[in-house]
């Protein structure tokens, strides 16, 4: 796309008043958004989103920045905004994230308070809502890409039949769940690991008000690295406790929580299942096509 790089270098001269710098891709990610970094010739490096509008709406991303950023979270700080072009001039936050460098304790001390934090202090006014036809369309995904598009399995009208009682099942219970600020994708690759005030939050802009598990599910079940069940059971007790404490769970038992934590897994690996077919099929991209089965024996257990 040699003409929208031109477009955005423009920006940046012009807009930013950025005349000597370097640029060059820093990441892409399962959407149409692009990311580059520019390095100044003097000062630290930032940023540069692409986020073509006819493809994406930044606004989402500039609001949902905002109210994480209210609540205690390390979110990139905003330089420059240009909403009609698909623009944003952010701060930096490296290119270490946790799955890089994962261990217990980082999750323990780090993406779990940060998490508490969200859960507890962004307000859910204003957020779409997860509701039973987005949880539905979610797992629609997984018949339809999984298992039709990507394996060809023609499944029999019962198993049909079987498979829509199952998601509604799994909407109810998480209907059911308190609602809190949710990011969707709270895991290893959208934390990104700082000198400082960890961990950095990126890829945030798909925030709704839904089930308070969803992104506890996204961090521990995480679809890119596996934890020993024995040691996500240890942690879901104690964040059961510390939200608990908080007055969230208006009066839900630990059992009770941990099956919703369950369910709300199974509902969040179909969806991703899903993705990840159509990411390969759809949309070029089959490198998530190996973290399949590490998604789907989440749901099996």
């Amino acid at each position: 796309m040699p003409e929208r790089l031109q477009q955005l270098e423009r920006w940046l001269e012009h807009a930013c008043r950025l005349n000597a710098y370097e640029i060059a891709p820093a990441s892409a990610d399962a959407s149409f958004r692009r990311y580059f970094r520019v390095r100044p010739q003097s000062g630290p490096s930032l940023i540069a989103m692409d986020a073509p509008p006819e493809r994406e709406d930044c606004g989402p991303f500039v609001a949902v920045a905002e109210r994480m950023r209210a609540a205690g979270l390390h979110v990139p700080e905003i330089f420059a905004q240009d909403l009609q072009q698909g623009f944003l001039l952010l701060e930096d936050l490296g290119c270490v994230d946790y799955l890089q460098v994962l261990t217990a304790d980082s999750v323990d001390s780090d993406a779990l308070d940060a998490l508490l934090r969200l859960q507890l202090n962004a307000p859910v006014a204003g957020l779409p809502p997860y509701d039973r036809a987005m949880l539905l369309r979610e797992m629609q995904l997984f018949p339809d890409w999984l298992l039709d598009r990507h394996l060809g399995l023609v499944i029999a009208s019962d198993e049909q039949d079987m498979l829509a009682q199952v998601f509604q099942d799994l909407a109810e219970k998480a209907l059911a769940q308190p609602v809190v600020c949710v990011h969707r994708d709270y895991h290893s690759r959208n934390l990104m690991r700082l000198e400082t005030d960890n961990p950095g939050v990126i890829d945030f802009q798909d925030a709704v008000a839904g089930p308070v598990t969803y992104d506890l599910v996204s961090l521990l079940r995480d679809c890119y690295v596996r934890w020993p069940p024995q040691q996500v059971d240890g942690w879901v007790g104690e964040y059961y406790r510390r939200v608990d404490a908080a007055g969230v769970l208006d009066g839900v038992d630990e059992n009770g929580f941990r099956e919703w934590f369950d369910l709300m897994g199974v509902q969040r690996h179909l969806k991703a299942a899903g993705i990840f077919a159509r990411l390969n099929h759809r949309d070029g991209k089959p490198g998530y096509l190996d973290d399949i089965p590490r998604t789907l024996a989440y749901i099996v257990e």
